[in-house]
């Protein structure tokens, strides 16, 4: 049975779409420019081998663009969707690993936020991202724009629970760790050794009570005072290259 395909955009995006073996991209739509660019960065690779490719001007790639308002910097694809990984299949694949560091989110929906925090798992070497598959954006051009690329390279589990996937963990013998401004302990002071689920909630509302009261931890990130908190992006960024650390 063939998977359903979407469109997404820009330089990065496209390109280590190209890149992933376990990535199916149907067409490649480019500007002369972005061919040469394509080319010069991937001598060694012929990416575009058995893809239909055509050639746009930049007017005519804008409508794949214009209700996100972001740019295609002359590459758009489109894709189908990658294979849909089962958390209990990774615990199980994993079991014998002594560190493992997820990331839960829950109920977070702004496609730029999503985005960018693929990009920091990435970035800090998190194992997967577990996401509510109703409110997981999914063929969002605009989270592919923002994950540069990255979603490429993270496991990234759609759950429809993120309550009972987290139960479930904890039963894996993993350690539930929710972040908010309303905490009192500070993250840094912990030890972040073992198995660890790192909890951020959503934008405008934060963590719901009952994922906050099943948590083993609640921490904050110290900032200044004067400053009522952080984005969930940037707050998911300093946590991770913190962890990565250490």
């Amino acid at each position: 049975m063939e998977k359903s395909t979407f469109y997404i955009v820009g330089k990065h995006a496209v390109m280590e779409a190209l890149r992933n073996p376990k990535r199916r991209v149907i067409r490649v739509f480019l500007t002369e420019d972005s061919k040469k660019k394509l080319h010069k960065e991937n001598p060694n690779l012929n990416l575009l081998k058995n893809i239909k490719i055509f050639f746009k001007s930049k007017k005519e790639l804008d409508k794949h663009c214009q209700n996100e308002g972001i740019s295609h910097q002359g590459f758009v694809a489109e894709v189908e969707h990658l294979e849909n990984l089962r958390i209990k299949d990774f615990v199980q694949g994993n079991n014998d690993k002594k560190k493992i560091n997820l990331v839960a989110l829950d109920n977070v929906t702004d496609p730029r936020n999503i985005g960018s925090i693929i990009r920091s798992a990435t970035s800090f070497n998190i194992d997967g991202i577990i996401v509510k598959e109703r409110s997981y954006p999914r063929e969002s051009k605009l989270m592919y724009k923002s994950a540069s690329g990255c979603i490429e390279f993270i496991n990234i589990f759609e759950v429809s629970n993120i309550s009972s996937t987290l139960k479930f963990l904890k039963s894996k013998n993993f350690w539930v760790s929710s972040f908010g401004s309303d905490a009192k302990d500070d993250f840094t002071k912990h030890d972040w050794n073992g198995k660890n689920v790192l909890l951020f909630g959503s934008e405008g509302y934060g963590l719901s009570y009952q994922l906050k009261k099943n948590s083993d931890f609640l921490f904050k990130i110290k900032i200044n005072n004067k400053v009522e908190s952080l984005n969930i992006a940037n707050s998911a960024s300093i946590v991770f290259h913190y962890i990565n650390l250490n």
